[in-house]
């Protein structure tokens, strides 16, 4: 592990980073252009503390050198523990910014991670938190948030985080880190709220979390919904799944998709894309979806909705894109047919009940985020990247151009956040 101002796999991947960085600079017109267009400002982002949390990927490299070629100070974390591409990462901490990433962080790593990129090395008067935030799923949020209400707490009478408090193996992670940091700054927290600008959240579970909060009366930053940005659901969403889905399987399985019977398990824009390019490889594609309106998309397009029930025991391939808890339950997986894939394209890791078949079978690894479950009668299924997206685990994730749009949201929103807490809105 090489560290500095940094914790990353291998500096020395850092030329072949650039070389990728440089081609993938062709590809991304919309961020290059914030750069020219941008450049010029007088206020612009200089000397503001940005604080990411979103895939360290090569695409993601080309954000962070636009945020600081227009003057931000950046520190950086992955949100998934296997999505990091490590020349990327080296790359990056050479050249720009701090970067805390690699493939196959193990959670505490992660939080720890993520708790490295929400804190700058001086104290510059209004504590060491960022001014604004780049988030990707809420993770980030979610730690301030937490260490936020652990502070009040903390002050009534001493009460600190319990990780034995919560069966969440992420939570637990989280506090154990605020019980641990927060004697030797009681007011850390509440310092980061007060300076932070606000946050601009990249996908639809983070803004959904955003929502929930908000509606609570328990969001303590202003935030910018960029993944309802047209340029950025109706694009990344939709086209980079497309592109990217077929992708994760072939380098994970080099299965053939043609003939088989996939489950695209939810059709908003995420499994719309999915449906179409397993459809386009020659596959019998079946959907489910409890929204109506999707759901007669989903019938318009030409494919079956079903139940998941129904279909289980003659499927292929199963592929979640939901965005919700318990999807595909062991019970369903232990119908399912010996070899039968099931994978994950929705940003959290819970659609696929993990924890229950890997007490319930014998995990055997064929590769890295390739692994087969063993029943006690002797069949087994093949999950990938122990049901965290896969496109990102098993390969490289969107391509450059239709990321180039997405960025391109999350540079105005820094650049209009950046400014004064008045350009930052929850739309």
């Amino acid at each position: 592990m090489a560290q500095g101002e940094y914790k990353v796999a291998d500096i020395s991947l850092a030329d072949f980073g650039r070389r990728e960085i440089s081609l993938a600079e062709v590809e991304m017109p919309g961020l290059m252009s914030c750069r020219e267009e941008f450049g010029g400002l007088v206020a612009g982002l200089k000397g503001a503390r940005v604080s990411g949390s979103l895939h360290m990927t090569i695409q993601t490299a080309v954000l962070i050198e636009t945020l600081t070629e227009l003057g931000a100070d950046v520190r950086w974390c992955s949100c998934n523990v296997f999505s990091t591409q490590d020349h990327a990462a080296a790359a990056i901490a050479r050249d720009s910014a701090a970067v805390f990433a690699w493939k196959g962080e193990s959670l505490e790593e992660y939080w720890e991670c993520t708790l490295l990129a929400l804190t700058f090395t001086k104290d510059d008067g209004s504590g060491t938190g960022p001014d604004i935030i780049v988030d990707d799923g809420g993770d980030m949020t979610l730690m301030i948030h937490e260490g936020h209400k652990a502070e009040i707490e903390y002050a009534k009478d001493k009460t600190l985080p319990d990780p034995a408090s919560t069966d969440n193996a992420e939570l637990k992670c989280v506090y154990r880190i605020i019980a641990r940091e927060l004697p030797k700054d009681p007011k850390r927290w509440q310092k980061l709220v007060t300076r932070c600008h606000g946050v601009s959240e990249e996908t639809t579970t983070g803004v959904h979390r955003l929502y929930q909060m908000e509606k609570e009366g328990k969001l303590l930053l202003a935030a910018i919904n960029v993944n309802d940005s047209v340029t950025k659901s109706k694009f990344d969403n939709l086209y980079g799944c497309r592109h990217s889905l077929p992708d994760g399987i072939n380098r994970a399985t080099d299965v053939m998709i043609a003939g088989k019977r996939v489950l695209i398990c939810g059709f908003g824009d995420v499994g719309k894309g999915c449906a179409q390019a397993m459809k386009a490889a020659g596959a019998i594609v079946y959907v489910t979806e409890i929204d109506p309106i999707c759901a007669l998309q989903a019938a318009m397009e030409g494919f079956p909705v079903v139940r998941v029930s129904t279909v289980i025991s003659s499927i292929d391939i199963v592929i979640t894109a939901t965005g919700n808890v318990g999807i595909i339950t062991l019970d369903l997986m232990s119908k399912m047919k010996n070899n039968s894939i099931v994978g994950n394209i929705g940003h959290f890791d819970n659609e696929i009940e993990i924890e229950k078949i890997q007490k319930a079978t014998k995990r055997i690894n064929i590769k890295p985020q390739v692994d087969r479950f063993v029943f006690p009668d002797g069949h087994g299924i093949i999950i990938l990247a122990e049901g965290r997206l896969l496109n990102l685990s098993c390969a490289t994730g969107h391509p450059s151009f239709v990321m180039s749009a997405s960025f391109t949201n999350q540079t105005l929103a820094q650049v209009g956040g950046g400014c004064t807490s008045d350009n930052v809105y929850i739309c």
